[in-house]
């Protein structure tokens, strides 16, 4: 496996923008990514990626999914004082969300810096500062602009309906540690480019024909409920592996989901991914997710006849400040390319 090419794909996606809804920047880098290591690609009417990896066995295909939109939000309304109102696109908390830089982004394609705050954020002036309950209802986009009024934010060009996208704040610590907003899914999708860039370096043809799916509206529900090539017998989530209080995996592990909040996984899937992770040498768990779903659970949702299972490295903090690890990145790439051959 090439950790410097994963790493470096997983620092160049984290750097563009993409919540739910606005994904054509990060799938148009895709595109080019996959036209330069020679595999074709195409998007989909739904504005994902789909690539061909090719492979033995084509009646016998497996689709292999991430998710490329993050968590984000949208504005609302122009407040009296100039700051916008928002709502979340996906599940990122207010508490999570406080204090965050922001872009806003234009419909004409202007951008304009922001923070998202507690409205009457100064705790020397607001006696409730610390007893508010967060929720967006009392939160606000402070505009980096010379603006106090609804009147002078619209002059800006900005609207209800724009965009508004959370800094990342991307670290890779000395000590291996990747810590980043949105680690959900851009890390899965770094690896999956990984993987596709083993295929090419080393020659390797997989056992069974191979598609990779880049989807753009996990967050909201249904990206992976569309697009599943003839031929496909079996769908993998490539996504975050939960770690938490109750569960058995770690940032340094690749996690085995067996179960999320919308049922058990394909047995026979989740048997066959033990029996590989084994093989490989990784180091993983088995984990029961309390609060969870997939693009994998999207598909069986959405009618299509497959089998189904769900992977990812661990990552801790999930829809906040998320940390992973490299060896979780190695874990799951050794897993993956035993599973997938």
């Amino acid at each position: 496996m090439n950790m410097e090419y994963v790493l470096g794909q997983l620092t160049n996606l984290l750097a563009i923008d993409s919540p739910s809804g606005y994904t054509k920047d990060v799938t148009d880098y895709l595109l080019k990514e996959f036209e330069t290591l020679g595999f074709p690609a195409h998007r989909t009417v739904k504005g994902g990626v789909i690539a061909d990896l090719g492979g033995e066995d084509a009646d016998n295909a497996i689709f292999v999914e991430s998710h490329v939109d993050t968590l984000g939000a949208m504005v609302t309304k122009i407040k009296d004082n100039g700051c916008l109102e928002v709502s979340p696109v996906g599940g990122i908390s207010a508490n999570s969300a406080e204090g965050e830089t922001v872009r806003i982004r234009t419909r004409d394609g202007r951008i304009y810096d922001g923070t998202c705050q507690l409205c009457n954020a100064s705790v020397h002036v607001n006696g409730k500062y610390a007893e508010t309950m967060r929720t967006y209802d009392v939160m606000e986009i402070v505009v980096d602009e010379m603006t106090n009024s609804n009147e002078e934010t619209k002059a800006l060009g900005i609207m209800a309906g724009d965009f508004v996208c959370f800094e990342p704040r991307t670290i890779i610590t000395k000590s291996g540690y990747i810590k980043s907003r949105f680690l959900d899914d851009k890390l899965s999708t770094a690896m999956l480019l990984g993987y596709a860039k083993h295929l090419k370096d080393d020659q390797v043809t997989p056992k069974r024909r191979t598609y990779l799916h880049m989807t753009v509206f996990e967050e909201v529900g249904h990206g992976g409920s569309a697009s599943i090539p003839d031929g496909v017998k079996e769908v993998l989530s490539v996504d975050m592996g939960c770690v938490g209080d109750g569960l058995s995996c770690k940032e340094h592990q690749v996690s085995i989901c067996a179960k999320d909040s919308r049922g058990p996984y394909h047995y026979d899937v989740v048997s066959s991914l033990i029996e590989a992770a084994k093989v490989s040498g990784a180091d993983f768990a088995v984990d029961v997710y309390p609060h969870y779903s997939s693009d994998a659970d999207a598909a069986l949702t959405a009618g299509y006849d497959v089998r189904h299972g769900l992977i990812g490295a661990g990552v801790y903090a999930s829809h906040g400040y998320e940390r992973s690890h490299v060896d979780g990145v190695k874990n799951t790439m050794l897993l993956l390319e035993e599973y997938l051959g």
